[in-house]
């Protein structure tokens, strides 16, 4: 699996050539391994791609993105057809357990609550206990929303009590371009798995080409909402943006152990398709450090 994420970000021309990934702008040419990249971000519509170069990372499982007029994530490539994707697989998808299916959403949105009230204990502000009350009374499947009740009440503790994550402002744009960058890399791992991304746990709208990838990457969001909260800035400008991405480099703990956020993402989906597979539990433990890296930027060209 690759590790680098290549941010295009002014005029070039991205080809394919004897495994690399050639990005020819005004200012030269740079050489990138095919195999190295993990992610391409396409931040910007004055960039010409070839489909061998697409053929060529969609063999590798690279994810790439485009990015629209504005600079937001606008749709994204997928692997339709990668080579452990079967009949058998899809079968065991579409009839996953329900009982699996409530058991793992209410994991899920348990250790999501336990990552916002961290980010909150973090950041040194007060009023966790009502959001830890709310933890306690959650039901298998969350049948009482309590998701949502501890969501409206973290946002106003984390912003102050009048924020809305239904104004359009710089702090929600900001959240909604990392959320969206996350979202691509569960989706890229589901993928990569032989499953669809539509057919969710949770999640079942018609309209939602990414039902299970917004299930399964809430325990994540609060890494966003971290490094947000921890940035001041007036724009979602490009310097905004490519923090957001190189979070995916940002260290967490998973299962006790620290690795990249991209790297516990891969592990994570793996164990929770394995449980609603197999039933075989797993510890889905997604914790948060207390740090904030500056998140320099080293691959955009």
């Amino acid at each position: 699996m690759g590790w680098r994420s290549v941010i295009i970000s002014h005029h070039a021309k991205i080809s394919y050539s004897s495994n690399c990934m050639i990005v020819q702008t005004i200012e030269g040419i740079n050489k990138i391994p095919i195999d190295d990249i993990y992610l391409l971000l396409v931040f910007t519509t004055q960039a010409v791609i070839t489909t061998e170069l697409i053929n060529h990372l969609n063999k590798v499982n690279a994810k790439i993105i485009f990015s629209d007029e504005h600079g937001n994530p606008a749709c994204e490539l997928t692997n339709n057809y990668p080579n452990n994707r079967n009949l058998d697989i899809i079968n065991k998808q579409v009839f996953w357990d329900d009982g699996r299916k409530e058991i793992l959403w209410t994991k899920i949105i348990t250790r999501k609550m336990l990552n916002q009230i961290s980010v909150l204990d973090y950041k040194n502000i007060e009023g966790t206990e009502e959001l830890r009350s709310e933890i306690d009374k959650i039901e298998i499947g969350d049948t009482s929303n309590r998701e949502a009740v501890v969501a409206r009440k973290y946002f106003k503790l984390l912003y102050d009590n009048s924020f809305s994550r239904r104004e359009n402002n710089e702090i929600n744009a900001a959240l909604n371009y990392g959320y969206s960058i996350l979202l691509s890399n569960f989706n890229r791992e589901i993928v990569s798995r032989g499953f669809l991304t539509y057919i969710g746990i949770h999640h079942h709208s018609m309209e939602n080409a990414f039902n299970l990838g917004s299930d399964l990457m809430e325990p994540f969001r609060p890494i966003i909402d971290y490094w947000v909260s921890s940035k001041k800035f007036n724009a979602l400008t490009p310097d905004v943006k490519f923090g957001l991405v190189e979070i995916l480099n940002m260290e967490i703990k998973y299962n006790d152990k620290s690795m990249l956020v991209k790297t516990a993402i891969s592990k994570y989906v793996s164990d929770c398709l394995d449980y609603l597979n197999t039933g075989k539990s797993n510890d889905l433990r997604v914790e948060l450090l207390n740090e904030v890296p500056n998140n320099a930027i080293n691959d955009n060209v």
